[in-house]
């Protein structure tokens, strides 16, 4: 299948922590849902286009990329056509104490909202 080509519109940018869990899939889709709410795109009645014409690239950076559950990140994004990639970067805060108390995992994230540059 060969890939659609597109124009970036939109780069929207977010930070998510989980403050006790080092659950890197939670860090990563509150990271997506503080992008996300800092933004409305009032972009489609004036170019013309659909929000299921959207391709949202969303790409996270955390300390574990491989324990982050890329579907369940995507469930964050409403529209269009999503792909999430995670990779290393983020923070990792590490614990106070031999039990783990006070670590913190903090993951970025970055959308990038795309159309078919037909449009």
């Amino acid at each position: 299948m060969s890939e659609i080509p597109t124009t970036r519109w939109v780069t929207e940018m977010g930070m998510g922590v989980d403050v006790r869990g080092r659950d890197y899939t939670k860090a990563a889709r509150r990271a997506v849902f503080d992008a996300l709410r800092h933004s409305s795109l009032n972009l489609f009645d004036a170019a013309g286009v659909r929000r299921d014409e959207m391709h949202v690239a969303v790409m996270i950076g955390c300390g574990e990329p491989d324990q982050v559950d890329t579907a369940a990140v995507a469930q964050e994004v409403p529209y269009g056509i999503v792909t999430v990639h995670a990779e290393k970067g983020g923070l990792d805060v590490p614990p106070i104490d031999a039990e783990g108390t006070g670590a913190v995992t903090i993951a970025n994230a970055a959308i990038l909202v795309s159309f078919p540059t037909s449009i």
